[in-house]
């Protein structure tokens, strides 16, 4: 950087003192006018030209100082928004993005069961996990009427978080979401269409936000550290750069992919119930019930990357192959290994107990099917043991255990 301020330091000098040698045609040579008035403003023009230089200069190196920064925080593994004021910004505003008139969140450690009637003993229709998020319609000898998604029904009143309390629990743990506005949507390894596809989202699912404001430092030391020379082949590098503003980054279990605005919506959510449904297709085997009403047991148990715990911890295969275990099935440890190990069926022969299988190329996450078009895995961290649509993500198999 210093020599190039050098250099051009010296190229102006050089110039000015060129201009001010030659004396203009028709006019005196006067030795006193040349030596004085000239380099006197020689003088002004330089000292303004190395200030302004300067400034440019330092400029330029604070500028490329806070994105190397910003590089170092990704490669570490620091993906996160530095700008902390405007996330705190974006949370006041959820109050009035949520758009609930009595708001209630499921103040439970796992999952609160919504019923047909004002009773223990009425049929579930639906469960809201940890956190989830309802209308109340009324409140009634100790039951709450709530709506919640899809789901309308009855829940104890008494383990609903409500009023100011809910409210400040709603902005601590909102999530900004894309909801997908058309059919199907592809997602990519990149933020450009000339990246390869990475999967297929469905319309039916909400799908968090990982990060909404993509910088050209972030997607340079994301590149570094997550893509390989084939993820990279065939972009047009500064294009994609340019039209960063366009594209955010979704996380679909422990993934990350991107996605084109033009094609979702964006608002903050809380989770929202489920629809429980009986299957009315017949079940692969006598047992099939029984595995399903098993694994509902541990809806909204951790996740835990490698774990096999049930109750305290597990990750997707660790889950199907616990559920399986207790029935006296063995399953393999790893979700790819597990599809290796199962049948596959067609869609439309998927029965109650089958395994989906899911990833980009390879079988990277595993999922228990419920019926009606719905899985429970282990999905994230974030969200724990939790309850999917099947095709929220476009399955690579459909595998029932042998």
């Amino acid at each position: 950087m210093r020599k190039n301020v050098k250099k051009i330091l010296a190229a102006g000098l050089t110039a000015v003192i060129v201009s001010v040698s030659i004396p203009l045609s028709g006019q005196a040579t006067n030795n006193a006018i040349l030596e004085e008035k000239p380099l006197a403003g020689i003088n002004l023009s330089l000292d303004h030209y190395c200030e302004n230089v300067m400034q440019e200069a330092q400029e330029a190196a604070a500028q490329a100082q806070k994105e190397q920064e910003e590089e170092q925080k990704v490669v570490a593994g620091a993906i996160e928004d530095t700008d902390t004021e405007s996330d705190a910004k974006q949370k006041d505003t959820t109050k009035i993005k949520l758009h609930y008139k009595n708001l209630g969140i499921a103040d439970v450690d796992t999952y609160l069961n919504v019923r047909k009637h004002r009773r223990e003993s009425s049929k579930i229709v639906g469960k809201m996990t940890k956190n989830a998020g309802c209308e109340v319609l009324s409140v009634k000898r100790g039951w709450a009427k709530i709506k919640s998604g899809k789901v309308t029904g009855y829940v104890k009143a008494k383990f609903l978080m409500r009023g100011e309390a809910a409210q400040k629990k709603a902005e601590r743990v909102a999530r900004l979401k894309a909801t997908v506005k058309t059919e199907t949507l592809n997602v990519r390894y990149l933020p450009s269409t000339d990246a390869r596809i990475y999967d297929q989202i469905s319309e039916d699912e909400d799908y968090v936000v990982e990060k909404e404001t993509l910088s050209k430092a972030f997607i340079k030391a994301y590149i570094s550290k997550h893509c390989s020379k084939k993820d990279v082949s065939g972009i047009n590098k500064d294009k994609m750069y340019d039209d960063l503003e366009n594209w955010v980054m979704l996380s679909i279990d422990d993934e990350k992919v991107f996605v084109s605005k033009d094609f979702i919506s964006l608002k903050y959510r809380l989770n929202h119930a489920v629809t429980i449904k009986a299957d009315k297709k017949k079940s692969s085997s006598s047992q099939s019930s029984s595995i399903v009403s098993y694994a509902m047991q541990f809806l909204g148990n951790r996740y835990v990357w490698g774990g096999t715990s049930l109750t305290n911890g597990t990750d997707c295969s660790g889950f199907t192959m616990g559920i399986y275990r207790h029935f006296g099935r063995s399953l393999p440890r790893t979700s790819a290994a597990q599809a290796a190990a199962t049948r596959s069926v067609k869609s439309g022969d998927v029965q109650v107990g089958d395994l989906f299988f899911y990833g980009s190329g390879s079988v990277s996450h595993v999922a228990l099917y419920i019926g009606n078009g719905q899985i429970i895995h282990a999905s994230n961290a974030r969200d724990g043991i939790k309850i999917s649509n099947a095709y929220y993500r476009k399955p690579l198999k459909i595998g029932r255990v042998l």
